[in-house]
């Protein structure tokens, strides 16, 4: 009789939470940057959502490859986190100050984009701290009583 192997739990990285939230995150940012660069809006709002697109697009490719279980010389959640986080900080204060003066259409509408983007950009952060509270990984790891049989 042939035995029944357990399915791995491992989904792939687009169809989980963190890939769907992550995905959402680079549309707003990218969409965010397309309507500044529509605006013709001060460079700083430009550059700082490329630069939050193009890290976004690193850590989607990053962990669609699986290139972070490959190089494991890094703690890609800890990277990760910070990245939510830096994001965060940036997009608010690049969304606030394109929302004060309230120049074209074009430009309100990136500052909310942006800030949408920074609130997925917080649940990203918290959706990855929430992983590595659950998954511990160090010397000391709760075993029950039949594993030790």
């Amino acid at each position: 009789m042939q035995t029944l192997k357990p399915k791995s739990k491992s989904r792939p990285f687009c169809f989980s939470v963190k890939g769907h939230v992550k995905l959402i995150r680079l549309a707003l940012v990218v969409t965010s940057m397309t309507l500044f660069i529509l605006a013709q809006a001060p460079e700083p709002y430009i550059v700082v959502t490329g630069f939050e697109a193009t890290a976004t697009l690193f850590f989607i490719v990053l962990y669609i490859f699986r290139l972070d279980q490959l190089i494991s010389c890094l703690f890609w959640p800890l990277l990760d986190i910070i990245n939510s986080v830096v994001t965060a900080v940036f997009l608010i204060v690049v969304s606030v100050l394109a929302l004060i003066p309230e120049t074209t259409t074009y430009t309100v509408l990136g500052g909310v984009f942006g800030l949408a983007a920074s609130v997925f950009s917080i649940a990203d952060g918290a959706l990855i701290y929430r992983k590595l509270l659950f998954n511990p990984s160090g010397p000391y790891q709760k075993t029950d009583a039949h594993d030790k049989l």
